[in-house]
């Protein structure tokens, strides 16, 4: 059958972050920069769909292709892996030095990936700098400056909202990884990561590896934003926020609702040992790339 079992989920989900505290730093950096450039892409085309459209939910609805991407290609986000890599240092599959390292080296992958990608998709709307005239050059700044000195202006509650709106945005995206491993065919992961992935850009929440291209993007073309005004009013409490939704609403909280507590029973990964194999074969591809 297509469909795979929440219980058989959950086992997916352990050894997928297992396998993804292994990589190498080269992986690591080579498949997140990737992963930040596609996503980088992907949130163009969705202003772009936006401008033309007038229509901001048609943006949202093509957002999802770089995730996609990221899934299926077997690349590196590290807010998906905030729901990964924690329950298999739960279930001491791996370390939390190994899991830290994880993290490090594929949010330096992306900054590299989002700046290259910024720096390309600017010279491309401005012509080589000779037209200010392209609309989504407007777009980018305000965005920008929507993302951080919006918040700096409302002092502790600005940040305060960025934090609960990069929860609320990492809630929906590491479940839109997972909810690639309910299914074995191509057609029934795309699916299915699609429709959480619409849900948190539809919203406008906060994403850490987009806003890593949306802010410098926006600072290269005049936004009035200052390095500290990015991280201190956004890069930060997003990356917080990112992180603690991901890891408590979808990984631990999902973690829990199939984990048995009784008394000398075994835990759930131990359970469906048996089936474990044919799980991890027909997801291979998508275990080392989430």
């Amino acid at each position: 059958m297509d469909y795979v079992k929440p219980s058989e989920v959950l086992s997916s989900m352990i050894e997928a972050g297992k396998a993804k505290a292994e990589l190498s730093i080269t992986q690591l950096i080579v498949r997140g920069s990737l992963g930040g450039a596609i996503l980088a892409c992907a949130t163009t085309l969705a202003f772009t769909a936006t401008a033309q459209t007038k229509i901001p939910m048609i943006g949202a609805l093509l957002f999802p292709v770089g995730f996609v991407m990221i899934i299926l290609l077997g690349l590196e986000l590290v807010t998906g892996s905030f729901a990964l890599i924690p329950l298999a240092v739960l279930e001491k599959k791996t370390s939390t030095g190994r899991m830290l390292n994880n993290f490090f080296w594929v949010i330096i992958g992306h900054l590299i990936g989002c700046a290259v990608y910024a720096a390309l998709y600017g010279l491309t709307i401005t012509k080589m700098g000779t037209d200010m005239s392209n609309p989504l050059i407007q777009t980018l700044i305000t965005t920008s400056e929507g993302k951080t000195t919006a918040y700096k202006s409302m002092g502790a509650e600005g940040m305060t909202l960025a934090f609960i709106k990069a929860m609320l945005c990492n809630w929906m995206v590491t479940l839109g990884a997972v909810m690639a491993m309910t299914s074995n065919s191509t057609a029934g992961k795309i699916l299915a990561m699609w429709l959480p992935i619409l849900t948190f850009f539809g919203q406008g929440f906060e994403h850490t590896v987009v806003n890593m291209f949306v802010i410098p993007a926006g600072m290269l073309l005049g936004a009035k934003v200052s390095f500290g005004d990015w991280w201190i009013w956004n890069g930060i409490p997003v990356l917080l926020g990112n992180f603690l939704g991901g890891v408590l609403f979808t990984g631990l909280l999902f973690y829990l609702s199939q984990k048995s507590f009784k008394p000398g029973a075994s835990s759930t990964a131990e359970q469906q040992s048996g089936r474990r194999n044919v799980v991890i074969s027909s997801t291979a591809v998508l275990e080392k790339s989430l």
